[in-house]
This record gives C-alpha cells, structure tokens and sequence, in this order.
C-alpha cells in the first residue's frame, strides 16, 4: 500500500510518502517539503500566533493535496516539539482538525527518540550490536541507547538547533561571548545525562541522524546526497572541532555557501554543531556514522508492525 508520514516538525512541514508493506522496506515515492519554522513563530508567550496557524493549516492543505496527488492511502500526520511545547497547542490542534481534518498526534520527546531509535536498528540490523542513536532536530536533542529494537533509555533535551539559535545567538556572525554563553549551556544540560547512559556500558556502534547532522558530516567531508543512501557517511569528533570555530565567524550567507548546507538551515548550523560536539565529547564518541532513516521512517514502521500484527 502507498503511505503517507505529515511530519509537522520545527523547521518544516514535510509530507513522506511510500510504498510499503509489513516485511518489506519502505521505498520513498515522493517528498514534499514547506519550510515553516514553527519554534520561530512562538510569540513572548510561547504561543504560536494566529498567522502562524493560518500558515501551518495553508500548509497542511498543500500536502494533503500532494498526498492525494499520490494516490495514499493511508495518512500518519504527526507533531514534534513546536507544537508539542506551544502554551496554546490545543487550540492550534483543534484549529488544524476543523480546518482540514487532520488529526495531528503530537508526540512526545521520548516517543520522538524511541521511533527514532527503531528506524535506526532497522538499518542497521542486530549486527551493530548496542546502539547509541544522536538526533538534533530543530526544536530538541533526543539521545537513545539499546541492544534491542526498544531503547533501554531514551530522552529528549531542549537543544534543538533553530531553538537555541532563535533564543541564544541573536548576532550575525554571533558575539564570541554569546557562542561561549550557548557552549555551556549545552555542556551542562547534556551532562546531566551521561550517567544515565553510561551504566549501561559503552556502545558498540554509534549513529547520528537530522540534517543538522547529515550537513556538519557533508562539509567535514562526507559523500553528498547524490551519491546515494547506501554510501558509509561518518563524522568525526577531531573535524568538528575545526569546524566550530569557522562557523562562529561566519556569517549566515557564507555558511550558505558551505557544501550540503541549505540556505534555510544555515543560520542554525552553529547551534547545531555546537550540540553535536558536546554530546561526542561528553560521551566520548571519537567518530559516528550518519543514518538516512530517522523519526519519520520510524513511524511508518510502526505502522508496519501494527498492520502485520492484523
């Protein structure tokens, strides 16, 4: 059957859709993205405002149109952390549900890591053993660890790079004092967390997913996406370590200009660079391999699991 995954996520709305059925891989048939940056939209209340709703439904419309487009059959529209932290996601949800009909499942942090988490083992296989799963998304950090397809803990911080970056790095380039201000803040909320992992022992294999990440591993030398999903793409902690310093003195127009970064993204590349360095510092981690599957891919296989379940 042709599935269809609406991921109203923090930066944008995007619609995946696949052909499927349980046992098999999901194999991607379309894509359709609107960048909408919810988290920037939240007013002094953290409230998302009335044109960012009309915005947000005006966009939900356009991927309900391409879904049926492309002939899906079945739509899992789902919310992350945007909507999920607004002070008026009710009235938002319901907004949403009466203008279009799309019942939005907004999930939680830890639901967020564990989908996550699953559509990495999935690529992966039981051969990589115990995974650590890294996710910068734009509104939070999820961080996951487990030897099955369910983390053995999971948690999600708010670290997402175009949250931080609204909140924290107001300059372009960003004020040294600012990036050093961001830097730990970041180290102490991820700190707070390594205990709760390294009890479980040190990974066998540890994984990375998100644009931020897939963009920091492109301009550290990874292959570009045109190479395909099945070429091996690593990030290594000693090349960030060049890396952020760079990106602090530039400017947004010139990380633009930075191989595999979207001009949409570049203003929140710092923030997310400055993440992924600390978590592979603080746990440890010398090189990680990217993943192309992530939350979205993760939903569409629990549907999967779901149906063949009957």
């Amino acid at each position: 059957m042709r599935l269809g995954v609406l991921d109203v996520g923090s930066n944008t709305v995007h619609l995946l859709v696949v052909d499927a059925h349980p046992g098999a891989r999901p194999l991607p048939a379309h894509s359709h993205k609107a960048d909408l940056r919810l988290a920037q939209l939240l007013d002094e209340d953290g409230a998302i405002g009335p044109d960012g709703v009309d915005r947000l439904i005006a966009v939900v419309h356009d991927a309900l149109r391409a879904a049926e487009d492309q002939g899906v059959e079945d739509l899992l529209p789902f919310a992350t952390s945007a909507v999920r932290e607004a002070t008026n996601a009710d009235d938002v949800l319901a907004r949403v549900r009466a203008e279009t009909g799309v019942e939005l499942t907004v999930l939680s942090g830890e639901e967020e890591a564990r989908l996550t988490f699953l559509a990495v083992r999935r690529w992966f296989g039981w051969s990589a053993g115990k995974l650590l799963v890294l996710d910068i998304g734009g509104g939070s950090l999820e961080i996951a660890y487990g030897m099955d397809e369910e983390p053995d803990t999971a948690v999600s911080l708010p670290l997402g790079a175009g949250r931080l970056t609204a909140a924290r790095l107001p300059g372009d380039p960003p004020h040294p004092d600012d990036v050093r201000a961001l830097r730990r803040h970041v180290r102490t909320e991820i700190a707070r967390t390594v205990g709760e992992f390294s009890r479980f022992g040190a990974p066998d294999h540890v994984v990375a997913t998100s644009k931020t990440f897939r963009q920091l591993a492109r301009i550290a030398g990874a292959a570009r996406s045109a190479e395909g999903l099945y070429v091996q793409r690593e990030l290594k902690r000693a090349s960030l370590e060049v890396w952020v310093p760079r990106l602090g003195a530039m400017t947004t127009a010139e990380r633009a200009e930075l191989p595999g970064v979207s001009e949409g993204r570049a203003n929140q590349l710092l923030a997310g660079a400055l993440v992924a360095e600390a978590a592979m510092d603080l746990f440890h981690v010398e090189s990680l391999e990217i993943c192309p599957w992530a939350l979205r891919e993760g939903v569409i296989l629990r549907r999967l699991d779901h149906m063949g379940q009957g």
